[in-house]
């Protein structure tokens, strides 16, 4: 963390410069008004009340240099009191990643992505309706990069999400489209623009659907949601995407040397006809409640804030749930299963003295079918926390984050830490993350392999602006 170190001091002396510089000019200012007195008094002139106030209306050098660096929403109003309006969300995770420091034969590498680039727009003209659109890219790499940007396997712009939204009445909202109203966790709905940490933690157990049955996270259906009182919940019914990554297979084999699949479940339930040639696991069904012990939370958009930075105080615990009726398939007895998982998990962001303290813990049951391993998650069990300290002073935020995860189809468990620091130049709008990020056995990951190589370390640093 020394190049952290050397920025918080380059910035504190460039703060402290400009004090003594604003205490100089206002010294000068001082001396103005003085020689002004003199001169009068010298010759027999009185001072006037305006001769003062023309030298304090000029302005300093410091003042102007002043600048405004507070955070105004990118907003378009359409009436007078701003309640009909259009906003505009753009935001970029630009990324320097080392490649995998555990391989001691390789050369040490560096790299630059660009993990996000996203803009997101949404229209209140009504209390009655609402319409979000949602579109950008992901994870663009010199691995992905082609020579004229239009490569049908190259990260593209596409849609991210695209719902319209109705008020039945102030606890019930409906809606529809493709959406990130998610069930099971609260970090299943996490926000990118707000992370604690610098990314949501890999593997993806919050995220189990992503490329499975949704695009990249959001599935098409309907939702409904609300916030009676001190509860808050979200139910959705969606619709699977027929072509999942991997196909549906299962990744067990990966966790074994000399080992097959160890079991001959996939997760094609949905694109597989029965026996009678009838389509099945057309439908999911996940939700997802909790309760604030304190202050609530905003519903207006389902993204959930990683860290409010001691602006809010809140402590809230919840559960959900993900259920695929008929979403798994059997080749070798030609029939069809569910998949069901539960969890619970808790959420503390309080401001204290000194800035503000952050936690989170979930536990999720994952029940795919038997040994069953999908590219994110599992059959079995996965623990996850995380717990940071926001140092308002240095505008600094070290955090530590760590899972832990059980497959009944996986030898050891799969576990992942990651340790970092975020410095915040203008809140979310604008910080630095660097980060350690360090997975163990998790077979999926290239760079890991049963036999050799079995973990994975790695230096992030990201510098994420969003207006």
């Amino acid at each position: 963390m020394k190049w952290l170190a050397r920025l918080i001091q380059y910035t504190s002396s460039k703060i402290l410069t400009l004090l003594l510089l604003s205490s100089l000019l206002s010294s000068f200012a001082i001396a103005q008004e003085e020689q002004v007195s003199n001169s009068a008094m010298a010759k027999g002139e009185e001072i006037t009340k305006s001769d003062l106030e023309q030298v304090k209306a000029t302005p300093s050098l410091a003042e102007e240099k002043k600048e405004d660096h507070s955070y105004k929403p990118l907003q378009v109003k359409l009436n007078d009191d701003g309640s009909k309006y259009i906003r505009f969300i753009m935001w970029h995770q630009i990324w320097a990643t080392t490649n995998n420091l555990s391989d001691k034969e390789a050369n040490l590498q560096g790299s630059f992505s660009i993990r996000r680039s996203r803009f997101l727009a949404y229209a209140q003209i009504s209390p009655k309706f609402l319409i979000l659109t949602h579109f950008g890219l992901n994870s663009l790499n010199q691995d992905n990069l082609t020579a004229l940007g239009s490569d049908g396997n190259a990260p593209q712009l596409f849609l991210h999400g695209a719902w319209g939204e109705l008020k039945i009445n102030e606890n019930i909202y409906v809606g529809g489209g493709l959406h990130y109203w998610k069930g099971l966790t609260r970090s299943a709905n996490q926000s990118t623009l707000n992370f604690m940490t610098l990314d949501q933690s890999r593997p993806f157990t919050s995220w189990h659907s992503l490329g499975i049955t949704d695009q990249f996270a959001r599935h098409l259906g309907m939702y409904v949601k609300g916030a009676p009182g001190k509860f808050e919940y979200r139910f959705a019914v969606n619709t699977p995407m027929r072509n999942p990554l991997g196909a549906g297979k299962d990744y067990s084999a990966a966790f074994y040397v000399d080992a097959g699949a160890q079991s001959p479940l996939t997760y094609t339930g949905a694109s597989t006809l029965d026996e009678s040639g009838h389509a099945k696991g057309n439908t999911i069904i996940e939700g997802y409640v909790k309760y604030n012990l304190f202050d609530k939370e905003s519903t207006k958009l389902p993204y959930y804030v990683g860290t409010y930075m001691g602006s809010k105080k809140v402590l809230a615990i919840g559960t959900g749930f993900f259920m695929h009726p008929n979403g798994m398939y059997n080749a070798d007895t030609q029939q069809h299963s569910s998949v069901r998982h539960f969890a619970v998990d808790a959420f503390l962001d309080m401001p204290v003295s000194s800035g503000a303290v952050n936690a989170y813990a979930s536990f999720q049951k994952f029940d795919y079918g038997e040994n069953y391993i999908s590219r994110w998650a599992g059959t079995g069990t996965s623990l996850y926390g995380q717990l940071g300290y926001y140092i308002s002073g240095t505008k600094t935020m070290p955090y530590v984050a760590y899972s832990s995860s059980n497959f009944d189809g996986a030898v050891d468990p799969v576990t992942s830490l990651n340790v970092g620091m975020n410095y915040f130049i203008n809140g979310h709008n604008a910080k630095i993350t660097a980060e350690y990020h360090h997975i163990v056995k998790d077979y999926r990951e290239a760079s890991i392999t049963p036999g050799g190589l079995d973990n994975l370390s790695a230096l992030r640093l990201q510098l994420h602006i969003f207006l």
